[in-house]
């Protein structure tokens, strides 16, 4: 008889997902692969756990956003000097860190607490094709759908008129 309590550490296997990123819409992107790095497509999940998974994003300088968003997305972050706010447009991240828009993206769709960090290092984005951590990849996501995740089919209920005598 085991003496642990709870879910064991074969109980928070870790696998690893790969995502392309070609052409995906950057706001529904960052939401699935919140939802994996989370560990929300396990049966297993505890919001106060850490038992999400790896995620490898592949592609980032072809993510699209929707609308003028191209135009309005602005970065900003602090230098902590005085008058240190600095401000970097969504096209000029583009050309210089794809990699952090959707760094960006995925860490505001994560939750605010003590595990969100260690979430985020669980996520490698790579601006081409390239992914040096393909042996390790286990499940791919290309066609937009969480893994884990059954399309729910209904199913016609047949009318039960018919009389037995």
């Amino acid at each position: 008889m085991s003496q642990s309590i709870g879910n064991t550490a074969l109980g928070y296997a870790r696998l690893w997902h790969h995502v392309n990123a070609k052409d995906r819409v950057l706001g529904k992107l960052a939401e699935r692969i919140a939802i994996v790095l989370m560990g929300k497509h396990k049966p297993i999940y505890d919001p106060g756990a850490d038992c999400g998974d790896y995620v490898t994003v592949t592609n980032a300088k072809h993510v699209v956003v929707t609308g003028r968003k191209a135009d309005q997305i602005v970065y900003r972050h602090h230098t902590m000097w005085p008058g240190g706010l600095k401000e970097i447009q969504y096209k000029k991240m583009m050309d210089k860190k794809p990699d952090e828009i959707i760094r960006q993206a995925v860490s505001g769709m994560l939750p605010k607490n003590k595990l969100r960090e260690r979430r985020l290092a669980r996520l490698r984005i790579f601006e081409d094709e390239h992914n040096p951590l393909e042996v390790n990849v286990l499940k791919r996501w290309e066609d937009g759908q969480t893994p884990g995740h059954i399309p729910i089919t209904r199913v016609p209920v047949a009318n039960s008129t018919s009389s037995t005598s």
